[in-house]
């Protein structure tokens, strides 16, 4: 049996690289004692793999290429101005599902930028409930992998006119299926949102996802993402945009990819933050400060012990409680925006003002949630979908981008660029606006 650590020197990979394959089930393990260790004939297996992988990487020239072409527009005068989630006078005729929905985070946004949601799809019962409080819907869950679901979701849409679906599917099953990566029987959930964009056929699709799948593969999950939409008529464009760049006072980062069938430049949204105006945790949760815990409200405190208060009240700012947790027990920066909100049950963020973590109205107010956007299901399932959720704010500046495309905008209003694939290379706020 060997370590992660004993894994990471004798394969030269990094230990977070390592956790991940273990993380997906790519690379079976045992966990004993809170530690993870890995038998030696499936580390070979997993290398053998990994070999054939790279195999498939060198003798890929199958694939549509990615198209590094980003259109950026600005959407920076409507961000202020427009906000159909609390005016229904600014939603307009366009209309658009949400697959993978959650407690509805994307469709937040969206409906913010003047979006219809005409349907919604999600499997968890308590986001469900979330989303019919929030969206007046009375949806049930609903697994898309069954066909009789998939048929009665395309019958329910068949008289109106789809302007947009979109969704963020999982992507685990990615990891280690060869060069025809979209096989893997974890990756349903993608392709059957792929046959509901072919047999709907919306003018745009929108798909959502963790920054780090641009460079599974050596890049070949995304060129595969590209080429299966390119057959069904989709030109699609892609890169990574961080919410903190349109308001979300998080630092979150997520791979975009928008791709229309109207033969009509894909845009997306230009930054109009900069690091040195992000909106910032006091920004965000200031306000509950002195608001006592209200469960009508998700304001829901966690009770620790006097060990335990102690030991956050002491932590400083930017400092995790446990060492080998970097990202877990985190005490946020008060004037600075927050780490990402993860799925979690209490432990990601520590309240840089009290010795407690931060409740769940706070984490969603990280997040851009309206205050009025109220979580359904107990204090551990608002967590989970807390974290899970697009920031409202970026899907808000996603769908004003997406409507510029659609409805038509001048060519010189377009900023078009060629920015680098792999995401550790994108560039800087200042490159992206040209100065």
């Amino acid at each position: 049996m060997l370590t992660i650590e004993q894994i990471a020197e004798t394969t030269k990979t990094s230990i977070k690289s390592i956790r991940r394959e273990i993380a997906m089930g790519s690379l079976p393990s045992i966990k004993q004692n809170n530690r993870y260790y890995v038998q030696i004939s499936d580390l070979s297996y997993w290398q053998q793999e990994q070999e054939k992988v790279d195999k498939n990487n060198s003798n890929s020239t199958n694939f549509q290429k990615s198209n590094n072409t980003v259109n950026w527009i600005d959407i920076s005068d409507e961000m202020l101005s427009v906000d159909g989630f609390h005016n229904k006078e600014q939603i307009e005729n366009i209309n658009f599902i949400d697959l993978f929905a959650g407690a509805g985070g994307l469709s937040c946004g969206l409906k913010m930028a003047g979006f219809n949601p005409v349907e919604s799809v999600e499997i968890m019962e308590q986001a469900v409930a979330t989303y019919n409080r929030n969206f007046g819907k009375n949806n049930l869950p609903c697994d898309i992998r069954n066909e009789n679901n998939r048929k009665a979701l395309i019958k329910k849409t068949k008289s109106k006119h789809i302007h947009l679906i979109s969704g963020g599917f999982p992507c685990q099953g990615f990891s280690l299926a060869g060069h025809r990566i979209v096989n893997d029987e974890r990756n349903s959930l993608y392709l059957e949102m792929l046959k509901i964009v072919e047999e709907i056929k919306p003018d745009f699709v929108l798909m959502e996802n963790v920054e780090g799948l641009r460079s599974m593969l050596g890049g070949l999950v995304e060129q595969q993402i590209i080429e299966d939409y390119k057959n069904i008529g989709y030109d699609i464009n892609v890169t990574v945009l961080n919410s903190a760049d349109y308001g979300v006072p998080q630092i979150r980062k997520r791979v975009i990819f928008i791709g229309n069938r109207m033969g009509k430049k894909n845009l997306h949204p230009k930054p109009f933050l900069n690091p040195d105006n992000y909106k910032t945790v006091a920004d965000a949760v200031a306000r509950f400060c002195d608001i006592p815990e209200n469960k009508s409200i998700n304001h829901i405190f966690t009770k620790h012990n006097k060990e335990m208060t102690k030991r956050l009240a002491d932590l400083p700012e930017g400092q995790s409680l446990y060492g080998n947790y970097s990202d877990a027990w985190k005490k946020v920066y008060w004037n600075k925006p927050s780490v990402t909100v993860k799925e979690n049950h209490g432990g990601v963020n520590v309240h840089p003002k009290f010795p407690r973590v931060m409740t769940p109205r706070e984490l969603a107010a990280l997040q851009s949630f309206p205050d009025d956007f109220i979580f359904e299901g107990s204090k551990k399932w608002q967590l989970v979908q807390i974290g899970n959720a697009v920031p409202p704010l970026l899907g808000k500046a996603i769908g004003l981008a997406i409507k510029k495309a659609l409805l038509g905008v001048n060519e010189e209003e377009i900023f078009s660029q060629n920015c680098p694939q792999n995401f550790s290379e994108q560039l800087t706020f200042e490159e992206i606006l040209g100065e």
